[in-house]
Order: C-alpha cells, then sequence, then structure tokens
C-alpha cells in the first residue's frame, strides 16, 4: 500500500457546508482523488489544548461552536464512526515521541472537522479521529507533532490539518454580516496568500516556521495563529522533502482564502 498523501483544508465559514461556493464544490470532488482512507485523522484549528488529545469517543456528536448562521446548519448532522483504538494507539505513539498525549472522551465533532467532511465524505462511512492543536506553541511544534503521526500514513490513514489559510474574523464578519460574499480582495490579503503559497511551495521550511516575522501582513491575516497551524501538521506527518501540490485557491468573503494544499 502506498503510503497517503497529508492534506491541509481551508474550512472557512462554517455555511459553505450549504452554500454554493468555488472552496465547497471542490470539496465535493476532493475524495474523488484519493485512496479511500482506512481511517481520518484530523487536527482542526478548533480543537485547543496545551497537551495533545486525541478523540476517543465511538459515536462522536456534532457540534455547533458558532452562531448566527444559518438555522439548517444547526440541523445538520456528521454521524461518522470514531475509533477508538486508533485513538490509544495515537495517544501511545506521541507518548513515545516526547509529547503530553491523551484520550480525550465526550468531545463531538467541530466545525473545522464536520463542515468540510461533510462536503468530501458525505456517507460518514470512514472513521475519524481528531488531535487538538495548541497554537501557544507556534509551527514547530506541530511540524514535530505532524511527524509523531506520520506512521499512520503507511497505514491508509488520511490526515488533515483544517484550517484557514487567512483568517481576520473580524474583516471577515463584516462581510458576512453584509452579505457581500464576492467583494474584491484586499492587497493585504493577497501580499500574505503569495507569500505563503510561494514559501510552501519552495518546501521552504525554515521560512514558514517563522512566518510571524517574515511574511507580509501576517499579523493582519492571522491575529492569533490557531488557524494556520494544521498546515504544519499536514506538513509535519508528510516528511522532510515532501512535495506540495496545491488543490485550491479561491476567496470567501474577500478576505478568507481557501487554499488547499496535498502533500506528497
Amino acid at each position: 500500500m502506498a503510503a497517503m498523501p497529508t492534506l491541509f483544508i481551508s474550512h472557512g465559514s462554517p455555511d459553505i457546508a450549504i452554500a454554493e461556493t468555488p472552496a465547497a464544490e471542490f470539496l465535493t470532488t476532493l475524495a474523488q482523488s484519493l485512496p479511500r482512507p482506512a481511517a481520518i485523522v484530523v487536527a482542526s484549528a478548533h480543537f485547543e489544548s496545551s497537551r495533545v488529545l486525541a478523540s476517543g469517543d465511538a459515536r462522536p456528536e456534532t457540534i455547533y461552536d458558532f452562531g448566527g448562521f444559518d438555522p439548517r446548519l444547526y440541523r445538520m448532522r456528521y454521524e461518522a464512526p470514531g475509533e477508538p483504538a486508533l485513538a490509544a494507539d495515537i495517544v501511545a505513539h506521541l507518548s513515545a515521541a516526547g509529547f503530553d498525549a491523551s484520550v480525550a472522551t465526550n468531545r463531538g465533532y467541530d466545525h473545522g472537522t464536520w463542515v468540510p467532511l461533510t462536503l468530501a465524505f458525505p456517507k460518514g462511512d470512514i472513521p475519524v479521529v481528531q488531535v487538538s492543536i495548541d497554537p501557544a506553541q507556534g509551527p514547530e511544534h506541530h511540524l514535530r507533532l505532524g511527524a509523531a503521526l506520520a506512521y499512520l500514513r503507511e497505514r491508509g490513514v488520511l490526515i488533515i490539518g483544517s484550517g484557514s489559510f487567512t483568517h481576520n474574523l473580524r474583516e471577515a464578519f463584516t462581510n458576512i454580516r453584509a452579505g457581500r460574499r464576492n467583494v474584491e480582495t484586499p492587497a493585504w490579503v493577497s501580499g500574505f496568500v503569495a507569500w505563503m503559497s510561494g514559501r510552501i511551495e519552495a518546501g521552504d521550511r525554515a521560512a514558514l516556521a517563522d512566518y510571524r516575522r517574515l511574511a507580509p501582513f501576517a499579523r493582519e491575516n492571522h491575529p492569533t495563529d490557531e488557524h494556520l497551524m494544521p498546515l504544519y501538521v499536514a506538513m509535519g506527518a508528510a516528511g522532510e522533502g515532501a512535495r506540495a501540490e496545491r488543490l485550491h485557491d479561491s476567496r470567501d468573503f474577500g478576505v478568507l482564502a481557501m487554499e488547499a494544499y496535498a502533500f506528497h
């Protein structure tokens, strides 16, 4: 069995689960380009912890960790099973690699997990385990975390980092409230995206790990770090020298860059 690629997905606004956008359309076709995974491990920007947690429930609930959106979203359920044995195995491997790790129970699927998976794997018949991030630890921590998960790729497990290539919520919600989905993208978003994309495609991990200092408009696009950390998990899990393939790029509400990458 060939090793699975790893993915970084920008999950964007929760309503892409029901909206007709380029990013939503891309996600509906994503599984067609992949071998069927034995399981899916998602490092979601919405699962934060100071230690590394792996969700261990057999039947995770669907979490509505957002407010003010279309009522239809709050009736949606993603009913893919969990896999407690895989969660325990992940924790054992992470602990052996020096991480403070444990299994978490009563942890449902947050929207960083269920929104993109509803589109990409709508049958919900593949087991899913979520792994937490810790934005206080920064990119290097998440590269190491991804590397410690890399063994899963040989077992047919798809590792996904689910975050957002840009994530300035204040600017986004100004457009969301006004219904301005297709407004012009400002230069401070375009400049950051161009720099990040160039470094990713060049495999320049040193520069990417120092993006706060080196990338133009880093603070404007990421006032906080959590939505970019899943990118580093996906990169780390792919291994040194992995090739980056940009699968998708579009903009939503002007300021949300919806880039997706595969790492081979």
